[in-house]
């Protein structure tokens, strides 16, 4: 359910990201100067807001992360700045 071209992690992820997730995700969006909405959501498995991304962001956000949760031998971990 997108709302003004953003969406939720749930929309994106097609599953409930948790609060660890969550949190992270609005970290690195603060950090950034993204924009950043709010949803209510009222069903019976979640009662309470969600915040909403750019779908482009969240794209960038986890092709990131997917590379630096890559697992390197030891000694051969890069050093990575986000």
């Amino acid at each position: 359910m997108e709302e003004a071209g953003l969406i939720s992690l749930y929309d994106y992820l097609g599953y409930a990201a948790g609060t660890q997730l969550g949190k992270e995700v609005a970290t690195a969006a603060t950090r950034v100067k993204e924009t950043i909405g709010k949803r209510t959501v009222n069903n019976t498995r979640y009662k309470g807001e969600v915040l909403l991304y750019r779908r482009e962001f969240l794209t960038e956000y986890f092709t990131a992360k997917q590379k630096i949760d890559v697992k390197y031998p030891l000694g051969d971990h890069p050093d990575y700045i986000l």
